[in-house]
C-alpha cells in the first residue's frame, strides 16, 4: 500500500466535490475523537483529506511546514486568504454518490467539526492523455511532471515518521468573467494563455504577461514544479446568471513553489501581472496538509492520533 493519499496522483475523477469544514469548539479531545472516527472511512483515494494550520493549532501539534495561505497583493490584483480548519476532495463517477459520502463523513464529524460550504466540480474535455480543460477551453496541467517526477514534486520525503508521504496543498477557486473573455480576440485568447487553442502548442511569441510564461516551472529558482489536479466548477444562481471557474487544486513537497508562481503571477517580483486577471478571479485560498497513509488509513501520528 502506497504512504500518501492515492487521489493526489490518480487521473482526475469525472466528478469531484469539495467540501469545507470549520472548529465547532476548540475541545482538543472532541476534535481527536472526530477525527479518530474519519479515519477508517476515507482511503485517500476516493476521498482525499487536507488539514488545515488551525487544527493542527487546536490540537497543540503544530508542523514546521503548515502555515496559512498568504494575503499577497500585486501592484494590481491580489490573492485572498480564506483560512479553513479541514477540506475533503471527494472523488468519483456519481453526483448522488459524493452527496452520500459528505452526509456520511460530516455525520463523522460531527460535532467537532461545522461543514461550512462544499463546491462541485468535474472534468471538462477530458483527453487521452488523461487531462482535463478549463472551462474556457484550454488544456489545464499540460506541465505537470510525470512518473517518478510526480512523486517528487508533490510528497513529503526524508522528513520522518507521520510525514513522509504527505502533501502540501494550495487550494483556490477561480470564477472566470465569461463575457469579459469570449469579448477577446482569439489570438489575445492565446496570447493570455500562452498557449494555441487549436493544438495547445506553447506560444514562443507569447507576451510577457502570458500565464506559460509566469508559471513556468522550470524558468524559477530553484524550479517550482507542483502537482495540479484541477477542475472545473459551476453553480446555478437563483437569478439566472450561473457563476463557473476553475478549482485550483496543486500538490507539493512545500508551499514554497506554489508561492512563488503565485507572486510571479501578481507581479510582485517585476509588476507584470499574469494576463489570467483580465477575465478571472480568486475568490479564496487556503493551505492544506494531507497526512500520508499507513496499512490503508490516514496516519495522524504526527496530530496525537494513534494508528
Amino acid at each position: 500500500m502506497p504512504l500518501y493519499q492515492a487521489g493526489i496522483l490518480a487521473p482526475l475523477p469525472p466528478v469531484g466535490r469539495y467540501v469545507f469544514f470549520s472548529l465547532a469548539g476548540r475541545d482538543a479531545d472532541a476534535i481527536r475523537t472526530a477525527l479518530q472516527r474519519l479515519q477508517p472511512l476515507v482511503d485517500g483515494n476516493n476521498a482525499v483529506v487536507g488539514m488545515g494550520p488551525q487544527l493542527a493549532a487546536a490540537l497543540d501539534s503544530p508542523l514546521p511546514f503548515l502555515r496559512e495561505f498568504p494575503s499577497l497583493q500585486g501592484p494590481q490584483f491580489q490573492a485572498p486568504c480564506t483560512p479553513t480548519a479541514l477540506c475533503l476532495w471527494l472523488r468519483g463517477t456519481d453526483r448522488g454518490e459524493l452527496l452520500a459520502l459528505t452526509r456520511r463523513l460530516a455525520l463523522a464529524l460531527q460535532p467537532a467539526f461545522a461543514l461550512q460550504h462544499s463546491v462541485d466540480a468535474f472534468v471538462h474535455r477530458c483527453g487521452d492523455n488523461g487531462l482535463g480543460r478549463d472551462l474556457t477551453g484550454y488544456e489545464d496541467g499540460s506541465e505537470n511532471p510525470t512518473g517518478d517526477a510526480a512523486a517528487l514534486a508533490a510528497l513529503g520525503r526524508a522528513q520522518g515518521d507521520g510525514l513522509d508521504g504527505g502533501s502540501c496543498w494550495a487550494l483556490q477557486q477561480w470564477e472566470h468573467d465569461f463575457t469579459a473573455f469570449q469579448a477577446m480576440p482569439s489570438q489575445a485568447q492565446d496570447h493570455a494563455i500562452g498557449r494555441r487553442l487549436s493544438d495547445n502548442e506553447e506560444l514562443e511569441d507569447a507576451p510577457a504577461s502570458a500565464h506559460v510564461k509566469r508559471t513556468a516551472q522550470e524558468s524559477f529558482e530553484p524550479e517550482a514544479f507542483v502537482m495540479r489536479r484541477s477542475m472545473p466548477w459551476w453553480s446555478a444562481s437563483p437569478q439566472g446568471a450561473d457563476r463557473a471557474g476553475l478549482m485550483f487544486s496543486a500538490f507539493g513537497c512545500s508551499f514554497d513553489a506554489f508561492e512563488a508562481q503565485m507572486r510571479r503571477m501578481l507581479g510582485m517580483d517585476d509588476g507584470i501581472s499574469d494576463a489570467l486577471f483580465g477575465f478571472s478571479r480568486p475568490l479564496s485560498g487556503c493551505y492544506l496538509w494531507c497526512p500520508p497513509m499507513r496499512d490503508g488509513r490516514l496516519d495522524l501520528c504526527r496530530l496525537g492520533i494513534g494508528r
